[in-house]
């Protein structure tokens, strides 16, 4: 699972790069930086004119019910489900991030990160409701380096099939399937 996520522009020129070209984009709409809460207008990239290009998009589908936020699906049952079988199949993203956050049973905050790099890229689906673009993040079963504290976690795609995930029908289930990279863990 993944309730809340960090994008901070001082620990990676990846996430920089992203939210310049944000701020050309969209002058006068802010990007949250920092910690990301379901609700919160953040970054995702998405497809555009065949080449990916950042957004801005809230975290969370609405309910049907219109009490609350749906801010993950579950990978393994996405093509099954109404919600987020057509954003599949047509509106998928990345959700661009520093890390991401999880609690263990003791109510103990850790940050999730991938090795090597500043960035860590999740993946996700877009659609609109009332003109509005919302994402939700794709969660898959946790590996090693996170089964000790959540039985879920995010869909890693590491940055260079980006590109595949959002543009490339023929990989979307490869990647759907795909074990994600092991993470490092650090107590926030």
């Amino acid at each position: 699972m993944c309730g809340r996520y960090n994008f901070t522009v001082e620990q990676s020129d990846e996430i920089l790069e992203i939210l310049e070209k944000l701020n050309a984009k969209f002058q006068g709409k802010e990007a949250r930086t920092g910690e990301v809460f379901p609700t919160n207008l953040a970054p995702i990239l998405i497809e555009e004119h065949k080449e990916v290009s950042p957004a801005l998009s809230v975290w969370g589908f609405p309910k049907f019910d219109q009490k609350g936020v749906i801010i993950n699906a579950r990978a393994e049952t996405a093509f099954e489900k109404k919600t987020f079988r057509d954003s599949l199949l047509n509106r998928r993203c990345i959700v661009p991030t520093t890390g991401f956050y999880e609690w263990d049973g003791e109510k103990k905050k850790f940050m999730f990160r991938q090795e090597g790099t500043n960035a860590l890229y999740m993946a996700g689906l877009y659609s609109y409701y009332r003109e509005e673009m919302r994402y939700v993040i794709l969660t898959t079963e946790a590996n090693e380096s996170m089964k000790e504290i959540h039985t879920r976690m995010p869909l890693v795609i590491p940055k260079n099939e980006i590109d595949t995930w959002i543009m490339d029908d023929s990989a979307t289930n490869d990647l759907l399937k795909r074990v994600p990279p092991q993470l490092i863990r650090e107590a926030v």
